[in-house]
């Protein structure tokens, strides 16, 4: 298979798309003021052709920001494109559109992946979505959009999530997650006060959130907020650690990114030396493969803050450009199977 990446700072969708014949599956990555008339003129420009989208930036060699962008595959590959809707409510109503998409590309764990674009309670839908994909070994990749909106085939969708089933038939796929954190000595914490549905986390060990956090940090509130990008919690789950970030400071409790329940087992984690965690996954994805087709990853806005204040993104890419054709986009949550996580940046290699 072959890889596409084109963008226009100015929001021309014919401008980034210069360049592209015959796709076999695209994928959108608007801003919100265009989002909708770019859904309708993708299907316009390329019709028939599946596609899915969100609002969000996306990136290769750099950082489209504010304008559009366009991810594209072709050569090799079977596709099938769907949605399953009303996810903030029952999304496993739908779940047996992914089960006759599975059927239509003849999906096999060695060849196949489920890239997804979600506009919101990714932990419930990548929990649906996985009692499909799971006991198939099938890997899924993808990330949270903006502004609650995603699109497939032409149609934008809300409280929704899109999803492409790609069969890649000239060689086998491959998930990887890279993780830069490591835990800070041996803080340990059960989680109470929590509120579910607004991702509350109000005490820790029955002391106030915030007060931990800021007594063993020595930060201010005001602190707090970029504090997190280099000391996110951790939420344990079975041999796997997923990121918790915070998103705000509400009165004594910490509104996270993430969900976290009374009883959770958290931990506090900090900052490793990414630069050397990024050169290891590039070599441990060079030994699994000698020569990628493509690779597409998927990066938290976080990561991308953190990496721009340190004058790494740049870098960053250029690193990732080693493999081959790399393209991504940054969101607001990072998908690795049934694993909704921050801060991190998940990837599906092509042979």
């Amino acid at each position: 298979m072959k890889q596409f990446f084109g963008n226009s700072h100015r929001g021309d969708l014919k401008e980034a798309a210069k360049g592209l014949h015959e796709p076999s599956f695209i994928m959108l990555l608007s801003n919100q003021k265009q989002f909708d008339a770019h859904v309708k003129e993708l299907e316009h420009m390329y019709p028939r052709v599946p596609s899915i989208g969100c609002i969000g930036m996306s990136y290769s060699r750099a950082v489209e920001e504010t304008g559009v962008g366009i991810i594209a595959f072709y050569d090799g590959i079977k596709v099938a494109t769907n949605v399953l809707e009303k996810v903030s409510i029952m999304p496993v109503r739908y779940i047996e559109r992914l089960q006759r998409d599975i059927k239509e590309v003849n999906a096999d764990k060695k060849d196949t992946i489920c890239i997804d674009f979600c506009s919101g309670n990714d932990a419930c839908v990548l929990t649906t979505m996985c009692t499909v994909l799971k006991p198939l070994g099938i890997s899924l990749v993808g990330g949270t959009g903006d502004a609650g909106k995603v699109s497939v085939d032409g149609k934008v969708y809300e409280d929704s999530v899109a999803y492409a089933l790609i069969k890649n038939q000239n060689g086998r796929v491959k998930a990887y997650k890279e993780n830069i954190y490591r835990k800070m000595k041996n803080y340990r914490f059960i989680a109470s006060k929590t509120d579910k549905s607004k991702y509350i986390l109000g005490a820790l060990n029955g002391r106030p959130a915030k007060k931990v956090y800021q007594d063993i940090l020595h930060v201010t509130e005001q602190q707090i907020l970029t504090q997190t990008f280099k000391n996110p919690f951790g939420k344990i789950n079975g041999d796997e650690t997923c990121i918790v970030s915070i998103k705000d400071v509400q009165g004594e409790a910490l509104a996270c990114f993430r969900q976290v329940n009374d009883s959770d087992v958290l931990v506090l984690l900090e900052l490793g030396d990414y630069k050397a965690i990024v050169k290891e996954t590039i070599q441990t994805i060079q030994n699994d493969f000698k020569k990628p087709s493509a690779v597409f990853s998927v990066n938290c806005l976080f990561r991308y803050k953190l990496f721009s204040q340190s004058n790494y993104m740049k870098q960053y890419l250029n690193d990732m450009s080693i493999l081959g054709s790399h393209a991504g986009f940054i969101g607001y949550g990072e998908h690795y199977n049934n694993q909704f996580v921050n801060q991190s940046m998940s990837c599906v290699v092509f042979e």
